[in-house]
């Protein structure tokens, strides 16, 4: 099956480890919401920026570093025009989401909400864009807030008005839920929210890798998305921030990069987005982001995001003839994800013997607890979509539930 324009064998023949066998068949990887795998373009950037290039960067004369800080920073421009925002200087290297949310809870937050304040999520986070909100309202003495779902796994929005209170200092709200797959209309929360004051931090760690994003379009304040299911390596990840609001925050954390001038009297900070740069930054990883944005843009998000709104369709139709089987979460707009629970049936044993059969799947609550609790269930098997797959994974994954049937008939 393709996508419009996308040559999907084409595609599978740029992941070598695609071309494996798991217990004797071959390997049927559908877990690409917790980590895609890597094209060879992508491997080949890191060995080549270690095999030729390796140096820190920035202050170095020599001429290795001068190379390392222009692949450096030419990552930075491709990710500033990957997001289409307005100049690199809104673009920040971090290890992941995680950790991007993470900063503007220390910096933003830290400085903004205060006893009594408020800080507003969805029902569909995952857990890192939960705990640290969690963290620094217990702290401060501020309380935490959730725009509900309803039975479909949509956000209720008819008492968004309501939430966004005068007391509300940041919105944090997903753009795809990494459990259910809902895309979230996270462009009418941003109109509706700025209407009242209120900016918002958009976790984009689920969207990013299936449709082009538009930072400025979207009008948020903060983005962020991690390398690793980008199709680029583990470990380095972006936070987008207006430029303003980020040169309104104090640092996150102190040394190396971050500073213009220390004395044992004061310290002058960089500019941004180096403030937020302490310490040797993963050079490598961010060459690999950069070379797995070049092989998205060849590819064509257009393609991408046909592909994959094509072979959910064609999922939810397979598994829904499953016998005992039931699609958690059938929301307006979905992407990437079919979450689904087996009658009788734990799903770590769904996943335990689709293992067998050489497809991949992720068993568990997602880090979404929460939003777990909203649908009554502990956990559910997850099949999540990328470029690379194909009806056929797909049919794959429903003979393997066949299996899983048989074992527990």
């Amino acid at each position: 099956m393709s996508g419009a324009g996308l040559d999907v064998a084409k595609v599978r023949a740029d992941f070598p480890i695609l071309q494996q066998e798991v217990r004797g068949r071959p390997l049927v990887y559908l877990d690409s919401a917790a980590s895609a795998q890597k094209p060879q373009v992508v491997i080949d950037a890191i060995s080549r920026f270690y095999t030729h290039d390796n140096a820190n960067v920035h202050r170095g004369v020599h001429t290795l570093s001068e190379r390392a800080t222009a692949a450096f920073e030419g990552a930075r421009e491709k990710v500033a025009r990957f997001l289409h925002a307005r100049e690199d200087k809104e673009i920040v290297f971090v290890r992941g989401t995680t950790e991007a949310i993470n900063l503007v809870v220390q910096t933003f937050g830290r400085k903004n909400v205060g006893p009594g304040d408020e800080v507003l999520i969805t029902a569909l986070e995952h857990h890192a864009n939960i705990v640290p909100w969690q963290m620094l309202c217990e702290q401060v003495g501020a309380r935490l807030k959730q725009i509900p779902v309803d039975k479909h796994g949509d956000l209720v929005l008819d008492g968004l008005d309501e939430l966004l209170t005068p007391r509300t200092r940041i919105l944090a709200v997903t753009h795809v839920s990494n459990a259910l797959g809902t895309v979230v209309p996270v462009k009418e929360l941003i109109r509706r929210a700025h209407a009242k004051g209120i900016p918002v931090l958009v976790d984009g760690a689920q969207a990013v890798t299936h449709f082009s994003v538009d930072v400025v379009d979207l009008d948020c304040d903060f983005y962020a998305f991690s390398g690793h299911k980008l199709f680029g390596p583990m470990g380095i990840g972006v936070l987008y921030g207006k430029k303003e609001l980020l040169e309104s925050m104090p640092p996150y954390q102190g040394g190396g990069d971050m500073i213009l001038s220390v004395t044992l009297e004061k310290t002058i900070y960089n500019r941004v987005p180096f403030r937020f740069e302490a310490g040797t930054p993963d050079v490598a990883g961010a060459v690999g982001l950069g070379a797995a944005i070049d092989y998205l843009e060849r590819v064509g998000m257009q393609s991408i995001a046909a592909h994959d709104r094509q072979l959910l369709a064609y999922a939810e139709q397979a598994l829904g003839r499953v016998p005992g089987l039931r699609i958690l979460g059938q929301g307006r707009e979905r992407s990437g994800v079919v979450s689904f629970v087996m009658e009788d049936i734990h799903p770590h044993d769904v996943g335990t013997i689709l293992d067998r059969e050489g497809v991949a799947v992720r068993t568990g609550h997602h880090c979404a607890q929460p939003l777990m609790q909203c649908f009554g269930v502990a956990a559910t098997v997850r099949a999540s979509l990328a470029l690379y797959n194909t009806s056929e994974d797909v049919d794959a994954l429903v003979r393997g539930l066949q299996k899983v049937r048989e074992v527990f008939a």
